[in-house]
C-alpha cells in the first residue's frame, strides 16, 4: 500500500488543520495519479480529484484503517474514471493473446543483445516517463486498472479483488497480461514503432503463424510464461518454483525475458504523475475548511448544496471548476 494513504489515515485521526491540510494534500496527489494512469486526460484527472475528494469528505471521519481507506479511495474513483472515460489515442483495438504477447525470434535477440550489453538499458530516465504513460495507456481498459492498482498504487491481489468487484484468481490473470502487454508496449515505443501500432488488428493468417511460431517453443518455456507472474510474486508452490527456478537458470532466452518483464513492473511503479501545483493549493484549502466545519456540524444542516447535484459551482473558486 502507498505510505501516503497510510500517513493520509494517520492525520485525519489528528483532528487538526494542518493535519488535515496535509493529508487532503496527499489524497489529492493520489487521486490525480490513479485518475491519469487509468484515464490519461488530465481535465478528465482534474475533475474526478475534485469530485471524488468532494463527495468523500463525509466518510473520510469514519475511515479507521488505512486500508478501509485504500479501498474506499479507489473504488470511488475508478467508478467516477469509467463513468466519464473517454477513449486514450492509440487504445487497443483487441486484446493480444498470450501466444502473440511472446516475443518472436527478432524480438528475443534484440533482448539478448541488449543484456550482453549492460543494465543501463534496464533504467527508466525520466524522459521515457511519458513514453511509459503511452505504454500504459494502450493496455486494454479491465487489465489496465489491475496493473494500476496492482503494481503502481501497491494495492494487494484481495484489495484489488474488491475494488473491482472481481475474483482473487481473475486479478492475478488479468494482472499477468498486463504486465505482459506493458512490457510489450513500452518496448515497442522504444524502438521507434510507429504510434498506430495498435489501430488496425492483424489478420487472421499472421495470427495463426505467430501462434504456430511459438508453439514451436520448448513446453517449459511456454509454461514457464504462462506463469511468470506467479513465480516474480512468490505465489508457486516450493517444488514447482523450484522447477522453474532450474529451467530459468538453463535457459539464456528466458533468463533474459524474464529480466525485461521485471524491469517493465519497476518501470510502471517508478511512475508518478504529480497534481497541478497551480490548482492543488486552493482547492486543498477549501477542502479541509470544510472537512474541519463537518466534524462540528452534520453536512446537511451546514450546506445543504452538498447534497445534491455536482460540485462544480462549490469548486469554482478553486480555478477547476466548470461554469
Amino acid at each position: 500500500m502507498r505510505p501516503e494513504l497510510i500517513r493520509a489515515t494517520d492525520l485525519l485521526r489528528r483532528n487538526t488543520p494542518e493535519a488535515v491540510e496535509e493529508a487532503i494534500g496527499l489524497l489529492q496527489n493520489t487521486v490525480y495519479s490513479f485518475s491519469m494512469k487509468v484515464c490519461g486526460h488530465p481535465e478528465d484527472a482534474q475533475d474526478t480529484m475534485q469530485e471524488v475528494l468532494y463527495r468523500s469528505l463525509g466518510h473520510l471521519a469514519k475511515i479507521q484503517t488505512p486500508q478501509q481507506m485504500a479501498v474506499w479511495l479507489y473504488t470511488v474513483t475508478r467508478n467516477r474514471c469509467w463513468r466519464m472515460r473517454r477513449k486514450p489515442a492509440h487504445a487497443p483495438a483487441y486484446l493480444l493473446s498470450l501466444d502473440e504477447l511472446m516475443p518472436d525470434d527478432e524480438e528475443l535477440g534484440r533482448l539478448l543483445q541488449d543484456a550482453a550489453a549492460g543494465p543501463e538499458g534496464n533504467v527508466l530516465a525520466a524522459e521515457q516517463h511519458q513514453l511509459l504513460h503511452q505504454a500504459i495507456l494502450r493496455v486494454p481498459p479491465a487489465l489496465r486498472i489491475v496493473l494500476v492498482l496492482h503494481d503502481m498504487e501497491e494495492l494487494t491481489t484481495e484489495q484489488v479483488a474488491q475494488v473491482l468487484s472481481l475474483q482473487q484468481g481473475t486479478v492475478r490473470i488479468r494482472l499477468h497480461r498486463a504486465r505482459l502487454s506493458v512490457r510489450k508496449m513500452m518496448n515497442q515505443l522504444l524502438s521507434g514503432a510507429p504510434e498506430d501500432l495498435n489501430d488496425a488488428k492483424p489478420s487472421a493468417k499472421n495470427r495463426q503463424i505467430a501462434k504456430a511460431k511459438n508453439r514451436q517453443r520448448p513446453a517449459e518455456c511456454r509454461d514457464l510464461f504462462a506463469n511468470l507472474s506467479e513465480y516474480l510474486d512468490d505465489r508457486m508452490e516450493p517444488l514447482t518454483c523450484e522447477q522453474m527456478r532450474e529451467h530459468i537458470e538453463a535457459c539464456p532466452t528466458c533468463v533474459t525475458f524474464l529480466r525485461d518483464l521485471r524491469a517493465a513492473i519497476d518501470r510502471c511503479r517508478s511512475l508518478e504523475i504529480p497534481c497541478d501545483p497551480a490548482v492543488a493549493p486552493r482547492l486543498r484549502a477549501i477542502l479541509t475548511r470544510e472537512y474541519l466545519r463537518m466534524l462540528v456540524m452534520p453536512i446537511e444542516k451546514k450546506h445543504p448544496r452538498f447534497c445534491n447535484g455536482s460540485p462544480s459551482s462549490w469548486l469554482s473558486s478553486s480555478g477547476r471548476g466548470k461554469p
